[in-house]
């Protein structure tokens, strides 16, 4: 039995090593990312992965845009429709968390996640979409780690340019020339709502928008003027 003891906590300490290595790591690429512009994500992996066993030639359509060059519509209708307490809150919406968890229990299933854009764009990063205790504690150390390196404006910035937008369609320039065949930059409220709207389904909604959905964006474009932006 001692042995066996024995055999557990060297396993143990072998564990929190790895974990340990896997923050440290994960630690300083959120440092890195502080002033350098990450080249790709976990989503851009796995997505990119999907599309190449159908199709092995296939590649993301991606091109990054500094925060100067996106336009101030999308950036409100974004924190609009994702997260309205942005610029208040330190990674984690309470409110919204909460109002998420009373809308699920009141639907009798998860319709509602209620994570911040800090929470999603950790997710993306790093992580799967896969949902699991153990991936949303994660998410949560990151989103953390992400909100005591980084101000507000970079925060922004790096989700806008990394959300998937479509099918292939990583990131707000992108997505701007392929739905309205123009910049970031030149995006104007009706559609910037429209394309906010999108975000957490933007698969399905690229293909056919309902009618919820189009009158959620114009909800979200009457918003917008309220919305605090870096």
């Amino acid at each position: 039995m001692k042995k066996v003891w024995r055999t557990v906590k060297v396993l143990l300490k072998w564990l929190l090593l790895l974990l340990l290595f896997y923050q440290l790591w994960i630690f300083f690429h959120v440092l890195t990312w502080r002033w350098i512009n990450p080249g790709e994500t976990s989503f851009m992996d796995i997505r990119l992965a999907e599309l190449q066993e159908k199709n092995p030639g296939t590649q993301l359509k991606y091109q990054w845009v500094d925060y100067a060059n996106i336009s101030s519509h999308l950036k409100r209708a974004v924190v609009a429709a994702e997260d309205d307490r942005f610029m208040d809150h330190y990674g984690f919406d309470l409110r919204g968390i909460e109002k998420a968890l009373q809308k699920n229990e009141r639907r009798g299933k998860s319709v509602a996640g209620g994570s911040s854009i800090t929470q999603q764009l950790a997710k993306n990063l790093f992580l799967s979409p896969s949902r699991s205790y153990v991936r949303k504690a994660e998410e949560a150390v990151i989103a953390l780690m992400i909100e005591l390196l980084w101000d507000k404006r970079r925060i922004l910035e790096v989700y806008l340019n990394v959300v998937e937008w479509g099918n292939g369609i990583f990131g707000v320039e992108a997505a701007a020339h392929h739905y309205y065949k123009a910049p970031a930059a030149q995006i104007g409220p009706s559609a910037a709502a429209r394309m906010a709207v999108m975000l957490p389904n933007p698969r399905k909604y690229e293909k056919a928008m309902p009618a919820w959905v189009v009158r959620h964006a114009a909800r979200v474009q009457a918003r917008m003027r309220y919305s605090r932006i870096p």
